[in-house]
């Protein structure tokens, strides 16, 4: 007679970051993956083909018929988040997809899995009705959460805990932070994996205890070129110039610790003989962007992304130039010199970093300067002890296979499958990754959660409260 199998199930498993994190925590393959969306399935299908997959409607599915005379030993789910963010920026919500994080419960009541993973945004504790118009009424905000975790008791998992965790302070070079929900029906206690990283300027990494965060600058292909903003032949619009104004402001101009792009880097300007200072321009929300010295902010799934790397050319003004830049006594405190209306970048690069203080962002070179103001938004500036001047800016956004990597996927993650003669979009990538677990959290997650059932395998009882304690 077969021994019964202890299975592991991804349900809402997207293109597979919570199931690369489950198989390297556990070291073995996922059994049955589940998600209605064709391209989900096909990136998870191409990456863990070993995986049995189901691509449907989570609610068709009947937990029974797929688990048989086996027993669930873990789930995952990561039910879509859409309605919950704030990202979505008050447009109306969907209960029917706020819904779907009871069709966990519907597996917690027939198969009774050993552990329950729950992954989604901060926002999901307010989990509660809406009115008419699709807006979350105030007063019974978290009604349904709780409602959700007093029904997760009763069906017996009686060791049930939640929080929000950060992905940086466990090696991924993203600042994504989501809710976990644990809930387990075995008798042991919830288990919150240790954080390994942390602020390089904590007193936790210089005092060893910690790592330092992993920042962005590694998940960077400095092969990619990113083209002069002043060569395109559709200008950026309004509100992307102003982001782009700011971030240089605040990144480059005002920065004492600027990053400069690594030796090699390939720039499409042809200002290859100029120092290149980069920052990640982010275009969501009220965010600028970010330093590449820190994680990246956290991957959205809409559109083409919503990070864009910043390359700014700078040039070193020391002693007599002998090029058109006139720079052989600039100093910080002497008049802007004249600025003409040659067309050259440096021109455009002044104005168009003077005048976005205030309600303007620029204007034409045809037209009479504005007022100056006296401040340093003409590019010029020290950098090190070193006058510096911006001669360019170069823009590109971040492809696919650095947001992968930014989210910890391994570098061999297949993100662009042929299956059936059907190529993956850009568009896909980005999406499945923008609504993808970090593998690494996910296995952090598992590990801790199942390495205290290996310690009470090895141990005898009082080894074991012996060894649990010295884990805690």
């Amino acid at each position: 007679m077969t021994k019964p199998k202890w299975l592991i199930i991804d349900s809402f498993a997207g293109g597979g970051g919570a199931s690369t994190g489950i198989e390297r925590a556990l070291g073995v393959k996922v059994d049955f993956a589940i998600n209605h969306d064709s391209e989900a399935i096909m990136m998870h299908t191409a990456n863990h083909p070993d995986t049995v997959h189901f691509q449907e409607d989570v609610w068709a599915i009947d937990p029974r018929h797929v688990v048989g005379k086996n027993k669930v030993g873990l789930l995952w789910g990561s039910p879509d988040c859409t309605h919950f963010s704030r990202a979505a920026g008050g447009r109306p919500m969907d209960n029917k997809t706020r819904g779907l994080v009871w069709v966990l419960v519907k597996w917690a009541a027939t198969v009774k899995p050993r552990l329950i993973f729950i992954e989604n945004v901060g926002e999901f504790v307010s989990y509660g009705p809406l009115d008419k118009s699709g807006k979350p009424i105030k007063e019974k905000e978290g009604q349904y959460f709780r409602a959700l975790l007093s029904t997760f008791r009763r069906l017996g998992y009686s060791n049930l805990d939640y929080r929000e965790l950060v992905a940086a302070d466990y090696g991924v070079p993203t600042s994504r932070k989501r809710f976990f929900l644990i809930a387990r029906r075995d008798g042991f206690p919830v288990v919150w994996p240790k954080q390994t990283h942390g602020d390089p300027k904590s007193f936790d990494v210089i005092s060893g205890r910690l790592k330092p965060w992993v920042p962005a600058h590694t998940i960077i292909d400095w092969s990619i070129p990113a083209p002069s903003i002043f060569e395109r032949s559709i200008p950026l619009v309004p509100n992307s110039l102003t982001r782009l104004a700011k971030g240089v402001d605040k990144f480059i101009i005002r920065n004492p610790e600027p990053f400069f792009a690594p030796p090699g880097a390939v720039v499409g300007s042809g200002q290859n003989h100029a120092e290149k200072v980069c920052f990640l321009l982010r275009q969501h929300g009220m965010s600028i962007g970010s330093d590449l010295n820190h994680p990246m902010k956290t991957v959205m799934a809409t559109g083409q992304g919503k990070t864009a790397l910043v390359v700014s050319h700078l040039m070193c003004l020391r002693g007599t130039s002998s090029s058109h830049l006139q720079s052989s006594s600039l100093s910080m405190h002497d008049p802007v010199p004249t600025i003409t209306s040659s067309g050259t970048h440096i021109a455009e690069v002044r104005a168009f970093l003077m005048q976005y203080n205030g309600e303007a962002i620029g204007r034409s070179l045809s037209d009479p300067l504005g007022t100056i103001t006296g401040t340093d938004r003409f590019g010029l500036f020290m950098v090190k002890g070193c006058p510096h001047q911006i001669v360019d800016i170069g823009m590109r956004m971040l492809q696919p296979h650095e947001l992968y990597a930014a989210q910890g996927f391994p570098d061999d993650y297949i993100i662009g499958p042929d299956i059936n003669g059907k190529r993956f979009t850009k568009k896909a990538q980005v999406r499945l990754v923008g609504n993808s677990v970090p593998p690494p959290l996910a296995e952090a997650l598992v590990h801790s959660n199942t390495n205290i059932i290996q310690l009470h395998d090895a141990f005898s009882e009082r080894e074991f409260l012996r060894n649990l304690k010295m884990e805690a």
